[in-house]
């Protein structure tokens, strides 16, 4: 009998120690046993299969690490290094890594400077650690010159079976820029490829160039579009063009143009959503323009334009200024009543497709500020402080106008130094770029940034955002009460909850757990509509988790 308890007892504090619980309102999150390998903090989790849970590790700059767990105890059971070959003796340079129908790629790109070709190969990678023989050539993207070699940017279908890859670099003598778009299957194989140059015209006033964002849908469809902005100043107007690309499955890809012209209004930026209802949503923030055709170069409000896939006809283009007492929240009660608009530096989070067809658009404060580097050549450092702020979550009815709109009060920044200066995500120089696939670079996660931010959590046409807080914000949503994050090791997770009215409702821990593990919100893979894999570190104690929606 004695020695019964005893096995129970141990078996109590295993489940106490190596998987813990943790709840707050309606959202459940279990933690795997503490991952004690110490090759590489997971700067990234690609996905699960095989009764398996994969992730990302990176150590220093380039040790990159795949991380293998099981699923049901989230227990680490590999760490094997990612060390890539060469290519023309050249080093090939990480890109990403993804999971394709069970499959596991390790994608990195060599540029060749003698021929102008920027490459990129992909290479399956083994549970075992060890990478195929078998090298595919994904790219091999003739550019003008170094500098302008552009960048690789990603997107999985969303059944993850098919990987879209998109290619972008500028040619300035010809004026023109390039984009080469490829869908692979999960053998790597090219289902489609595009490769077309867009000409532009700088010699315009106020001349913006920008390939805004693309995507693949649920039909292997895909998409691009293309903003271009200039102020004619003879008629004293602002001009603003959107050039939507539509290579569809079942027209065997063959390309079509959607053009959407707006006038009077500058756009600031642009993001895409395909969605089940066989429509492509187009949203972002714009601006107002004076008399004399020249933008404001702040905020106005939040734009949406439909397009019906089955027609290619834009169904809709709504402007929805922000409202006053959202201006409240954002500026203050005094800047709000003289009338002055919300400064550009919002990004779009995320857009969720709700019930009813409508959208909710999440856009959240960011700024990066970079510090003056100390030291010189290869020993300098620079540092680099992130800040995350309030979100403005806008509400959009199936008819692209405003349904309702609120902020999530936050303050929440984090300082990191690194040793160079990486690419931020954006291509291009000057007023031609591309937005996309901002981001904060691989290089920096797993050392501040990723506790930043949220995860918002949409079922059943209800929002809820989960994110980190300070203790001493309990209880309160009002953005000129919030006290700044501080020391990100030290918050607690808070939940903002959203009725049918955009009425928040904060539920908070009802004790703060001491010693709790602190949720990275800028690390979590999406399983479903209601479960996410997520991560969550105190100090130099790790661990995998599942968060559940109930």
């Amino acid at each position: 009998m004695k020695k019964q308890l005893l096995l129970f007892f141990a078996f109590f504090m295993f489940c106490l120690t190596g998987y813990s619980q943790y709840k707050i309102e309606n959202i459940g999150i279990s933690y795997g046993e503490e991952i004690t390998e110490e090759k590489g903090k997971i700067i990234k989790i690609i996905g699960e299969a095989n009764n398996k849970i994969y992730a990302l590790g990176l150590k220093g700059k380039k040790e990159y690490f795949l991380k293998i767990f099981s699923s049901k105890e989230m227990k680490l059971l590999s760490n094997k290094p990612i060390v890539l070959p060469e290519l023309d003796d050249k080093e090939i340079g990480f890109e990403e890594i993804t999971i394709l129908n069970d499959r596991i790629y390790v994608i990195g790109s060599v540029y060749k400077r003698k021929e102008k070709i920027f490459n990129l190969v992909g290479i399956e990678f083994s549970e075992d650690g060890v990478l195929s023989n078998k090298m595919v050539t994904m790219f091999e993207s003739q550019v003008a010159k170094s500098s302008d070699r552009g960048g690789f940017y990603f997107k999985q279908s969303p059944d993850e079976n098919k990987l879209l890859v998109m290619h972008t670099a500028l040619f300035e003598k010809e004026d023109a820029m390039k984009y080469e778009i490829k869908l692979f299957d999960d053998s790597l194989n090219v289902n489609f490829a595009t490769e077309n140059k867009v000409s532009y015209d700088d010699s315009k006033k106020d001349y913006q160039f920008t390939i805004s964002d693309f995507d693949v849908n649920f039909k292997n469809d895909v998409f691009l579009i293309v903003n271009e902005g200039y102020r004619d100043s003879k008629k004293k107007e602002k001009i603003e063009k959107f050039e939507l690309h539509i290579f569809k499955n079942e027209n065997k890809y063959k390309k079509e143009v959607v053009n959407i012209d707006v006038k009077d209004k500058e756009i600031i930026n642009c993001k895409m959503l395909s969605t089940n209802k066989n429509t492509l949503q187009i949203v972002g923030f714009y601006s107002s323009v004076r008399e004399n055709g020249k933008a404001n170069k702040e905020l106005k409000g939040v734009y949406n334009a439909t397009i019906n896939l089955a027609t290619n006809v834009n169904d809709n283009l709504k402007f929805n200024e922000f409202d006053y007492e959202t201006k409240v929240k954002l500026l203050g009660e005094r800047r709000a009543k003289k009338g002055k608009d919300v400064k550009p530096l919002y990004e779009i989070h995320s857009i969720i497709e709700k019930n009813d067809g409508g959208l909710i658009v999440l856009s959240e404060y960011r700024m990066v500020i970079v510090g003056q580097t100390q030291g010189f050549g290869p020993l300098g450092f620079t540092p680099i402080t992130y800040i995350t702020n309030e979100m403005i979550v806008t509400c959009l009815k199936p008819d692209g106008s405003l349904d309702w709109s609120n902020v999530v009060a936050k303050d929440q920044s984090a300082a990191v130094t690194v040793l160079s200066l990486g690419f931020f995500g954006t291509g291009g120089n000057g007023n031609f770029n591309v937005s996309a696939g901002v981001s904060i670079p691989l290089t920096v996660m797993g050392k501040g940034p990723e506790y930043l931010s949220g995860i918002p959590i949409y079922k059943d046409g209800q929002l809820n955002i989960i994110f980190n807080d300070n203790k001493k914000n309990k209880g309160i949503t009002d953005i000129e009460e919030i006290k700044s994050l501080g020391n990100y090791n030290n918050s607690v997770p808070t939940l903002f909850v959203f009725d049918n009215k955009g009425i928040i409702t904060r539920k908070d821990p009802e004790e703060a757990i001491k010693n709790e593990l602190v949720m990275r919100p800028g690390i979590f893979y999406r399983k479903n509509e209601k479960e996410f894999l997520i991560y969550a570190s105190r100090k130099s104690e790790d661990k995998l988790g599942r968060m559940i929606l109930n």
